[in-house]
This record gives structure tokens, C-alpha cells and sequence, in this order.
């Protein structure tokens, strides 16, 4: 479950990185001139997608490293009482 959210967050992360790129690339016709000048308004909402792109990136790493592989339970159990078994007819 840990692996889905941490990759869903992985994907969420690299959308955000692609919008910040586009982002990037719209700065020479940005119109957000009306406070700032146009290059600094632009960089800025550039700065904030790449930011929330490195944050999704690092939950979702965090996430991925919290999660256990699955273990496959029947063969364990298979393994240990061959093992069992070996060791009882060795002591025969």
C-alpha cells in the first residue's frame, strides 16, 4: 500500500515538475506585469512549482522506504519444515 502511495506521489511529483517547465518556458509571455516586472513574477510562480514538486518528490521517497516488500508466506513456511525434516532424519 506504502509502495502505491509513494509512487502515486513519485508521478504527482514529476506532473508538477513538467508544469514547472512549461512554466519556465511561458515566462517570456507572462502577464503578470501589474505588480512586479514581468520576469520576476514569472520566475516566482516557476519557483513555487519546482518547490511543490520537490516536496512531493521527497514524501513520496519517504514513503516508498517506509514500505516492507511482501514476503511470500507459504513458501517460507514450506522451507522451514524442510528444514525440520532434514534435521530430524539427520539425527537418525
Amino acid at each position: 500500500r506504502r509502495a502505491g502511495v509513494g509512487g502515486g506521489m513519485l508521478g504527482a511529483a514529476g506532473a508538477f515538475g513538467y508544469a514547472g517547465l512549461l512554466a519556465l518556458a511561458a515566462t517570456g509571455i507572462a502577464a503578470l506585469d501589474l505588480v512586479l516586472p514581468l520576469w520576476a513574477a514569472a520566475l516566482i510562480i516557476t519557483a513555487v512549482l519546482f518547490v511543490i514538486a520537490g516536496v512531493l518528490a521527497l514524501a513520496g521517497r519517504g514513503q516508498l522506504r517506509r514500505a516492507t516488500p511482501p514476503k511470500p508466506e507459504r513458501t517460507m513456511g514450506s522451507v522451514k519444515a524442510d528444514v525440520e525434516e532434514i534435521k530430524g532424519r539427520a539425527h537418525r
